[in-house]
């Protein structure tokens, strides 16, 4: 067992190219896993980063289970070769907790593992990896009838990542609000919701008792013409940099408390200079979500930018 000087990054679904793009010095790729050497980087199309990566040599499917089970008790296989293999090898683990989970819900704080097989007797491994869950995958419970569209989704994992959540009689304000799944979302949390768009939120979405409804574009709205928030939520269907003038626009103003917006990327493209100046802010955090698509997801909290170090910004 030898461990490597290397951080290994498997793509987020579907967006392996874009990975590739971020990391050209890459020492190899398995399937989805990009291995690369050296000091630990920061590429955005990833859905978990395995931090600790170990070599491991086995000579049996026993043998590879027991050397993973000395280390700790959860792993997740990820079977990007001698897929029958891997799969005799998990099966002598303890199971995974895969069933979908109740929103809202605490992460597991316990370390979630990860292996893949390079041939018949050596794994890559490692005990530590950036996400709690299995590979970085996990499902909600749906409400297959209340939400409007799922992508309330996007919504409920950025609120379970961060830690935190609006709170009964919190303002939100949910610009790109039609046809109301996040509105929904924040409704049902408690929070007095604002939901700004130009085409109309679905009716019953607009006549539940904690949302009011605005047929305008939010972006050319300003913060003093809508108040203080303690939310603001964006899902627009915009191009990056205007997203990013707008939440500027916010910031300096000082009236938005905590930020969850969606940077949407225009066709195959990945605005990547206007990404940089959305994690430069201080306090924030841009990541591909399991249920994004096409999009990134950046979070700014008030208590994150309180304790972030002075002097970045956008």
């Amino acid at each position: 067992m030898r461990e490597l000087d290397a951080s290994c990054y498997h793509a987020a679904r579907g967006f392996l190219p874009l990975l590739l793009d971020e990391l050209p010095d890459r020492d190899r790729v398995d399937g989805e896993l990009v291995t690369v050497l050296g000091p630990r980087r920061r590429p955005y199309w990833t859905r978990n980063v395995w931090e600790k990566p170990l070599l491991i040599e086995f000579a049996s499917v026993g043998e590879a289970a027991k050397a993973l089970r000395s280390i700790q008790r959860n792993w997740a296989p990820l079977p990007a070769r001698l897929h029958r293999r891997a799969a005799l090898i998990a099966d002598k683990l303890p199971p995974l907790p895969l069933k979908p989970k109740a929103f809202p819900f605490v992460p597991p704080d316990v370390p979630m593992g990860a292996f893949t097989l390079l041939d018949e007797n050596t794994m890559i491994a490692s005990p530590v990896c950036s996400s709690p869950f299995p590979n970085g995958e996990f499902e909600f419970d749906e409400d297959k009838e209340g939400p409007p569209s799922r992508a309330y989704r996007k919504l409920w994992e950025a609120l379970v990542l961060a830690g935190t959540m609006p709170a009964a009689g919190e303002r939100c304000i949910d610009a790109g609000a039609s046809p109301g799944g996040w509105t929904w979302a924040l409704a049902g949390l408690g929070a007095e919701v604002l939901a700004i768009d130009r085409a109309e939120i679905e009716p019953r979405i607009a006549a539940l008792p904690k949302v009011r409804t605005l047929r305008h574009d939010a972006f050319t709205l300003k913060p003093s013409d809508l108040g203080p928030a303690d939310w603001l939520c964006s899902d627009v269907i915009c191009y990056p940099p205007a997203l990013l003038e707008w939440v500027g626009a916010w910031l300096e103003s000082g009236l938005a408390r905590n930020f969850v917006c969606t940077i949407k990327m225009q066709g195959a493209l990945f605005d990547k200079a206007t990404t940089e100046r959305f994690a430069a802010i201080p306090g924030s955090r841009v990541l591909h979500l399991w249920h994004n698509r096409h999009e990134l997801t950046w979070i700014n909290l008030e208590r994150d930018r309180l304790h972030a170090a002075p002097g970045a910004g956008i």
